[in-house]
């Protein structure tokens, strides 16, 4: 999420000023010099349910603390399709190639001020994590817990989409998670 204090044009202090807006009135941060304005619309982020060899695989980032396994995710860039984008992410964080996507759903991850393009990936060959990822574990479908955030959503979606009844952590348990080392 971008933190915005001084126009990027111009370099005058943004104000946060109410404007009358398609919706009707809309506070934004503002420039009195120049008029530009911080729209802080939401980032795509894109997410893989990858499955690999009939196992789904999740992973640790390396600038997590705690022991958190979830999804291949990353951001779109410009000049490139979800579809592509979301390959690309799986190509680049483990070494897989993408034989199929399915779109799963679009998420909202307001927290982070995201909105989650999901899918799930069939991928092959041999996994080997980039520098960004520390750590991965393969687990059957129905031995998947979800969490109940974000990218957690759609992981139920998609299992629910293969006759397993999702099963989702609680916030206790994702605390722990986030402390083990």
């Amino acid at each position: 999420m971008n933190n915005f204090n001084f126009c990027p044009n111009c370099a005058t202090p943004l104000q946060m000023i109410a404007m009358d807006e398609d919706g009707g009135p809309k506070e934004r941060l503002r420039c009195v010099a120049c008029n530009w304005t911080h729209w802080n619309n939401p980032t795509p982020v894109l997410a893989g349910i990858v499955q690999y060899n009939g196992k789904i695989l999740l992973a640790r980032n390396a600038a997590w603390q705690g022991k958190r396994y979830a999804l291949i995710t990353g951001f779109m860039e410009a000049g490139e399709t979800p579809q592509e984008g979301i390959s690309r992410e799986i190509a680049e964080e483990t070494n897989l190639k993408t034989l199929s996507l399915t779109l799963v759903g679009v998420y909202d991850f307001q927290r982070m001020n995201q909105v989650i393009i999901a899918y799930h990936a069939v991928a092959e060959g041999e996994i080997k994590l980039s520098p960004e990822l520390v750590e991965y574990k393969l687990y059957a479908p129905q031995d998947v817990i979800c969490w109940p955030a974000g990218t957690g959503y759609a992981v139920g979606d998609w299992l629910q989409t293969q006759g397993i009844e999702p099963r989702f952590m609680e916030w206790a348990q994702i605390e722990q998670l986030n402390q083990d080392k």
